[in-house]
């Protein structure tokens, strides 16, 4: 499996009964560098990339980290929707008030309010021809036009710096700035 990262935007916002919704986006058409080697290699998803794993209705995970050991939200309970569009892949996530109580829960929260919490990133598979290298800007670029969606990711340091992660309350001007960094990288 493989991850890209998005700073695409999380927004967190915690309801009158206690439930925290989360919501983000991992933009499309907004290429990364993933190194900046003797040749540099970038990727790009093309619009709708994820359209297929968001139509079929298969099981997705908002996770911490890509650790499938701390998910906060599934398709399959019924707490994580999604939509692709031609911009982006967008997602809301409902944590019950009871996940506040759990540990990965309560430090995840603390971390992302502390801006420590830099992006979104989508684990996925990209299938036979759904993607394509090309020669360009002195590198080379994958362009992936089709992937399979296993998971989204709250993330650290995500692989596209185009993106950012803000964390927000239900009083005005409490905005996390994001951070920004290539840390997780597309394998060949």
């Amino acid at each position: 499996m493989l991850w890209g990262g998005s700073k695409g935007g999380l927004e967190v916002r915690t309801s009158g009964d206690g439930s925290t919704v989360l919501r983000g986006r991992f933009p499309y058409a907004i290429p990364t560098v993933l190194s900046d080697g003797r040749e540099r290699r970038r990727e790009v998803f093309e619009a709708r990339a994820f359209g297929r794993s968001v139509s079929d209705g298969g099981d997705v995970h908002l996770l911490v980290h890509h650790d499938m050991n701390k998910p906060l939200a599934s398709r399959g309970a019924g707490s994580l929707t999604l939509e692709d569009t031609d911009d982006a892949l967008t997602f809301e996530a409902t944590l019950a008030p009871e996940m506040r109580s759990v540990g990965y829960v309560v430090d995840f929260l603390g971390t992302l309010g502390a801006g420590l919490v830099g992006g979104i990133s989508p684990g996925f598979r990209v299938p036979q021809g759904g993607d394509y290298v090309k020669r360009s800007g002195g590198g080379i670029m994958r362009v992936v036009r089709s992937a399979d969606l296993i998971e989204i990711s709250a993330v650290t340091k995500p692989a596209y710096p185009a993106a950012q992660i803000e964390a927000r309350n239900w009083t005005p001007d409490h905005a996390v700035k994001p951070r920004t960094n290539a840390a997780q990288r597309w394998r060949a």
